[in-house]
């Protein structure tokens, strides 16, 4: 799912390319993309670009009279751009906004259709899709630790939560944890001001050096290769293969669609965290430490 810096990504190659520009035509390819009955898609062309925001892992691009489109792409959705007189896209196409300088498209990979698209007007009904999360760029340490320790939960749960920061997903929340040295199953409410202090670092960090090298990798192209698995990356993605501080292997746990990605000996001690369905199935053989890790492998 692309998360803070991919979507601000699309939001500077999009501000390069429509704003001040008038949306001549939407087109619906799918129809269980839309999840709004008014206005109509009808309603907004012909309208100048006013503004585009980012609101948690939304996309939203503002026009005249107070029109909004609200783009979420979920896990597999992703955006295009074409030229003017390109050709048009394939199946894959869920709708095409055509303006005066060329088309964005919005595509989605594999036949579930979860990206969306709001259209709505007026600040009321955009805030209504705001789920208020803290904006981790912008927040002080005081404002990160208020909203970090608001609930007890693991730190994974706690920055992945839309509620609580906006634009943390599975991806990054592996990047700030290991860069933090912080295991993510440790529970906010029991960290200590030291581990309050150096996660808001990396977070800060993580989340500004992300941004400014996509923009960089990318220059003035629009963004094709946005991905939740980057081969630069620490932990994420990257089970099985050497730590880059340590050389530890990275572990991992499988949940639903996602998995946690974390390295070990720098952040749990060298503990080895349980996976629920192997740990579950292994019992007694399930490894607990690096060495029992080490040693199994080695049996084998």
């Amino acid at each position: 799912m692309p998360e803070l810096p991919d979507i601000e990504h699309y939001l500077a190659a999009l501000r390069a390319r429509i704003a001040a520009t008038r949306l001549v035509s939407i087109s619906i390819q799918n129809p269980f993309l839309l999840r709004t009955v008014e206005p109509a898609p009808a309603d907004v062309e012909g309208l100048q670009v006013t503004e585009l925001r980012r609101i948690g892992k939304r996309l939203a691009i503002g026009f005249e009279s107070g029109y909004w489109l609200v783009i979420h792409l979920m896990i597999a959705g992703r955006l295009a751009w074409l030229e003017p007189q390109a050709k048009r896209p394939g199946r894959r196409a869920l709708a095409l906004f055509t303006f005066e300088s060329g088309t964005l498209v919005v595509t989605e990979a594999g036949s579930k259709r979860r990206a969306s698209l709001h259209i709505v007007r007026g600040d009321a009904d955009l805030d209504a899709l705001d789920p208020h999360g803290l904006e981790p760029l912008l927040a002080t340490r005081a404002e990160f630790r208020e909203r970090l320790t608001l609930r007890n939960h693991t730190l994974k749960r706690a920055l992945t939560d839309p509620r609580l920061f906006s634009g943390i997903g599975n991806a990054y929340s592996d990047e700030i944890l290991h860069a933090a040295k912080l295991s993510p199953i440790a529970q906010t409410q029991k960290l200590n001001d030291d581990d309050v202090d150096q996660l808001y670092v990396s977070v800060q960090s993580v989340l500004s050096m992300w941004s400014t090298r996509l923009l960089e990798q990318a220059g003035d192209k629009f963004p094709k290769k946005v991905t939740a698995f980057r081969p630069d990356m620490s932990v994420h993605g990257r089970f099985g293969e050497p730590c880059p501080q340590c050389g530890t292997e990275i572990q991992r746990i499988r949940y639903v669609q996602n998995e946690l990605n974390y390295c070990p000996r720098c952040q749990t001690g060298g503990r080895v965290l349980a996976d629920r369905s192997l740990s579950r199935l292994l019992k007694k053989d399930w490894p607990r430490t690096i060495e029992e890790l080490e040693a199994a492998k080695g049996d084998g």
